[in-house]
């Protein structure tokens, strides 16, 4: 889940009323990043088995990477896992081109490691989360309230984890290796939407940094593999249905196989001139899921999708763009009933 925040010069803040065992403690915004990255390391001792839990992203990936390069003569072992099933063909290509080394969540047992990452996502974000006691915590989304860990480092003005990732290998004197750095490269690109969406400077200086490092090559191959010829069937369906109504764009899919694909059309739509927002909606594993898109300039996705789904679901993001996610059991309906004019209905009265 992708939310949105605003900045403290381009440095961490410690998470806004979750503070780790030590209230008192420097706030991140004030360290240096070699603070932060001997903080981050003072977590870990030589004999730790680490898990670094992600929600398997271009920028969760990349920066798992990363996570799994600052520890590997300091641990013991590192394994990266992930929940959801990963099925947009982009990431798909990225693991297997960049041969990152991860694997279902619930195929291991996070009680069973000495010490537990979770990087560009926080707890309450996915259910599996949170029942997971962990104790660093990294990301560029807003800060949520109800947990702790031992290290949090939470820039909500980054445009994306991998950007602070950069900063911490800089810090260590590790360059990267090139597959790396391509990871973090990508991730840059896809989080900051090639930097058309609200970043700091240091989100350009990290992606500066790693330009003459990655494989540009490999770079475009996996930005050019992002549909499967079976999904353009449902961006038939999206522009036969889809409504324009006051400079916004409505369109209900139906069920997909995936939340991904609605990004994937989303994204598309929004290429549209006359529209200003976007809204394109579907139903997975019985929850409605809408994705929003706007130009965030005098709107803001993320503060629309939490007003209009937050008390039914789960809802968030940036100013350009957020998504929700509801369980139909909360809304009284049934896949049938949902269609477009019901997409209409649900955003408009919050406009």
């Amino acid at each position: 889940m992708k939310n949105n925040g605003a900045a403290t010069k381009g440095n961490g803040t410690a998470q806004a009323g979750v503070p780790g065992p030590n209230p008192n403690r420097k706030r991140n915004s004030k360290k240096t990043a070699k603070e932060r990255l001997q903080e981050f390391w003072s977590v870990f001792d030589k004999e730790d088995t680490v898990l670094v839990v992600i929600n398997a992203d271009p920028d969760a990936l990349a920066g798992a990477m990363a996570i799994k390069r600052l520890l590997r003569y300091r641990v013991k072992a590192v394994t990266i896992a992930y929940p959801n099933a990963i099925r947009r063909l982009n990431n798909l290509v990225m693991l297997d081109l960049l041969k990152i080394p991860a694997e279902r969540l619930h195929t291991v047992k996070p009680t069973e490691f000495s010490k537990r990452v979770i990087l560009d996502s926080q707890p309450p974000h996915l259910p599996s989360f949170e029942s997971i006691p962990f104790d660093v915590v990294l990301d560029h989304h807003p800060a949520t309230k109800g947990w702790a860990a031992t290290f949090v480092d939470i820039r909500k003005e980054y445009g994306a984890t991998a950007s602070m990732m950069v900063e911490y290998l800089r810090a260590a004197g590790i360059r990267p290796s090139v597959a790396l750095a391509t990871a973090l490269f990508y991730a840059i690109k896809v989080d900051t939407q090639n930097f058309e969406k609200k970043v700091t400077l240091a989100d350009a200086i990290s992606f500066r940094y790693l330009f003459n490092l990655a494989n540009l090559n490999l770079v475009r191959k996996i930005e050019h593999s992002s549909l499967r010829r079976s999904e353009l069937n449902y961006f038939r369906t999206a522009l036969n249905e889809m409504k324009l109504s006051k400079q916004r764009l409505y369109a209900h899919v139906g069920k997909v196989p995936s939340p991904d694909i609605l990004v994937l059309i989303a994204d598309f739509l929004k290429q549209v001139h006359e529209a200003a927002w976007v809204f394109v909606s579907g139903i997975h594993n019985d929850k409605l899921v809408v994705i929003f898109r706007c130009d965030g300039y005098k709107k803001n996705a993320g503060r629309l999708a939490e007003k209009t789904f937050g008390q039914a679901g789960s809802a968030g993001g940036h100013r350009e763009s957020a998504r929700a996610e509801v369980p139909l059991k909360n809304m009284d309906k049934d896949a049938s009933s949902i269609n477009t004019n019901t997409l209409i209905r649900l955003t408009t009265k919050h406009m």
